[in-house]
């Protein structure tokens, strides 16, 4: 989605939208429509910049990143 590079599932992080916050879904088992992106913050800066979030999750307006912006630095400071 942000990217556009393909890749196999198990290898992207799917996140879904939970009270208009997008939520990293680890275990892949939450409800609702999800979306997928790689683990790091320049894939997610790019979804960003291309406005992909409420498309993908088909909803109006913008959607609150702040949360999976902190997961993802985190990954990435490991």
């Amino acid at each position: 989605m942000g990217c556009r590079v393909r890749t196999v599932k198990s290898e992207l992080l799917r996140l879904v939208v939970v009270e208009g916050v997008i939520v990293p879904d680890r275990r892949g088992r939450s409800q609702g429509r999800g979306a997928y992106v790689h683990p790091v913050l320049h894939c997610l800066e790019l979804a960003e910049r291309r406005r992909a979030f409420p498309r993908s999750f088909r909803v109006a307006g913008a959607l609150d990143v702040s949360r999976l912006r902190a997961s993802l630095a985190g990954l990435d400071a490991e």
